[in-house]
């Protein structure tokens, strides 16, 4: 056991935060941390970490167990390039590499072989400092920061670029790459899978997959939950609750456990329901009045079972649209966006929507997929390219940043200036559907949590009762239980809905088809993302095998004709017949390349399998063994490659 959280209790004023709440993580647990906006769950990492103090409970952990945790949005703060940042992590082995250079020109300077004594316990101390720098990754420390910078995105990043220099979204993803590779025993992430798109997020669930430390994360990510946690912890009124398995399981055993408490309360209620019955008619009885006492002591004495909630207060609201659209609803041809001449964002973009489809527009950060709907919705002008709306289209569109809302207004006159004609009492009964209630709806915009802010935003949205809705991040700052909602409220939408994501879970659930923008075009894929992701390798193995089929017919081909120069020779035997000997020596030497190139090639394809496995990647030293055998394959197989060139070059 790496870690007990014991009772623990954390107020704010009266008001409870957490009322008891217990934890125990083990090694390698995988746990996921679940619970709606505000129920404490950073407030328990907080205290976990030692961020915050706690008023009651205990925290039982050893001293040789190390705790990494980061904060959601915690961007990486430094003065330093990535490079240096990152080997700062480093900074006790680069320390003893230091070292152990200075012990290197100690041994090999001749003046301290004089005393064989000191010379005999300078090699010790260098065979003890060198095992323990190699027995603490000191060798792959460089291909551990390459590996884990280029999962998270910064692959591309020149080592020298400043930190100081990073937009918001990447020093995050920094900060993330930094406690990777401090590699903690309990490795605690608070929404890890904020700004990360889809490529990044698969590697980190994979590299998450292999931590070789246990892990303790706040999601609101169902699809990385699924894939990573085997156990769920959710904090619901105050209080913890354990349940093994992921989070689709967890759902399964909550629903099941509700509806068994609810059988058992209801059959209660019954019983308690005919007692008093029987007590009412008989009391004043004198032939039943014992019987009906005896009852009522019963009744005073039963444990009455309290009335099983379901999830907490969800919103709860409808997209209804005022009129219907045309069938042709968009059309977008050639567009090409650019904020300069010298560097377009995207060009030849080219799609088309019809009535009543869900389409789902992806791609990774900085490509361009908000500005594309900013030049849909007219705020933003593209370079070229024509785009063309349908008849009766009316657009609601939902921006991430909600940089549509008033900070200066209160929840209920950002509603009410947005629809001045709507009655008040209407607007506080949709205010009321997303959770707005009492004094809440005289909050200021500017003091809303994110989640709140997309709440105004989507009961807006709602009241246009558009046809034709333009989501950009939709699930972005909600729980997971208000994204369940939002879903079935926007399966029940008749319009068409247009959206981007990075929530697998959401695109697997809302979209008919899929839309990935490139710089240069897009490309098109029927289905989910599921299907998208089928589709992807399903191309990719076509690729490889069309690549293998080239590589292929290429050899035949030089079998080919070396088979006609030995034909063409045989006509003039007596005369060439030191040019045929010379030409069957090449024609050997060929072939023992070609074996040789052929051979070379399984075996880099057979490493780099091996450096795609997590148990390898989670390994340096192995993985920077297989590396080093790679590169050596690869230049004997670039050699290989020339010398054949040149035995060709000569037939």
């Amino acid at each position: 056991m790496l870690l007990q959280v014991s009772g623990i209790i954390k107020r704010y004023g009266v008001d409870p935060i957490l009322d008891g709440v217990n934890l125990q993580i083990l090694e390698r647990e995988r746990i996921g941390l679940v619970g709606v906006n505000g129920a404490g769950k950073s407030t328990l990492l907080k205290i976990i970490a030692g961020e915050m103090s706690y008023d009651g409970g205990q925290i039982f952990k050893s001293k040789e167990t190390t705790l990494g945790y980061l904060a959601q949005n915690s961007g990486l703060q430094s003065d330093r390039s990535i490079w240096e940042e990152m080997m700062h992590v480093f900074a006790h082995l680069t320390q003893a590499e230091t070292e152990l250079r200075k012990m290197e020109q100690d041994i090999a300077d001749p003046a301290q072989m004089e005393d064989e004594k000191k010379y005999a316990d300078l090699l010790e101390r260098y065979a003890q400092r060198s095992d323990w720098f190699k027995d603490h990754g000191g060798y792959a420390m460089e291909t551990r920061i390459r590996s884990v910078l280029h999962g998270m995105g910064f692959g591309e990043f020149s080592p020298d670029t400043p930190i100081a220099t990073l937009s918001g979204g990447q020093k995050t993803r920094l900060a993330l790459a930094r406690i990777l590779l401090q590699a903690p025993d309990l490795l605690m992430l608070d929404e890890p899978t904020n700004y990360l798109d889809i490529p990044t997020l698969t590697w980190l669930e994979d590299y998450l997959r292999g931590y070789s430390g246990a892990l303790l994360v706040v999601s609101h990510d169902r699809y990385f939950l699924d894939r990573l946690v085997t156990t769920i912890v959710e904090i619901e009124r105050h209080r913890s609750k354990k349940y093994t398995g992921n989070y689709s399981r967890y759902m399964e055993l909550k629903a099941a456990e509700y509806e068994s408490q609810m059988k058992q309360y209801e059959k209660q209620q019954d019983e308690i329901a005919k007692m008093e019955d029987f007590v009412q008619k008989n009391i004043v009885r004198a032939s039943t009045t014992k019987r009906a006492q005896s009852r009522r002591k019963a009744l005073d004495k039963m444990e009455r079972l309290d009335k099983p909630m379901g999830d907490l207060k969800k919103a709860h609201f409808s997209f209804e649209t005022a009129v219907m659209s045309g069938k042709e609803v968009l059309r977008v041809d050639d567009l090409s966006v650019a904020y300069d001449e010298a560097s377009p964002l995207f060009r030849n973009v080219s799609f088309d929507l019809r009535r009543g489809e869900t389409v789902a527009l992806i791609g990774p950060n900085g490509i361009g997929k908000s500005t594309m709907l900013k030049c849909l919705t007219g705020s933003l002008r593209p370079v070229s390219g024509e785009i063309q709306w349908g008849t009766k289209v009316q657009i609601g569109y939902y921006d991430q940043e909600q940089t549509g809302l008033n900070p200066n207004n209160t929840v209920l006159e950002e509603l009410w200036s947005a629809y001045p004609g709507m009655e008040e009492a209407r607007i506080r009964t949709v205010l009321g559907n997303f959770l707005f209630s009492g004094d809440d709806v005289l909050k200021k915009i500017s003091s809303l949590s994110g989640g709140e802010k997309a709440r105004v935003s989507l009961s807006k949205l709602m009241l246009k009762e558009a046809n034709m809705l333009i989501l950009d991040e939709p699930t972005n700052h909600l729980d997971l239980f208000a994204k369940e909602v939002l879903e079935a409220a926007l399966m029940d939408y008749e319009g068409t809905l247009l959206f981007i994501s990075h929530d697998r879970y959401f695109l697997n659930k809302m979209a008919e088809r899929i839309v990935e923008l490139h710089p240069g075009g897009t490309e098109h894929y029927l289905g989910n993302y599921d299907d998208y992701m089928e589709k992807k390798q399903e191309l990719e193995d076509i690729a490889r095998e069309a690549a293998e089929a080239t590589l292929a017919s290429s050899k035949r081909s030089v079998k080919s004709e070396q088979e006609t120069t030995e034909k063409s020779g045989a006509a003039s035997f007596e005369a060439d017949k030191q040019a045929k000997r010379e030409e069957r020596n090449r024609q050997r030497k060929q072939e023992a390349l070609e074996q040789q190139i052929a051979d070379l090639e399984t075996e880099i394809t057979e490493l780099e399998a091996q450096m795609a496995l997590p148990e390898v990647y989670q390994d340096y030293m192995k993985l920077q063994d297989l590396q080093n055998d790679a590169e050596t394959r690869k230049l004997q197989l670039a050699k290989a490659y020339e010398d054949w060139e040149a035995l060709a070059m000569e037939s």
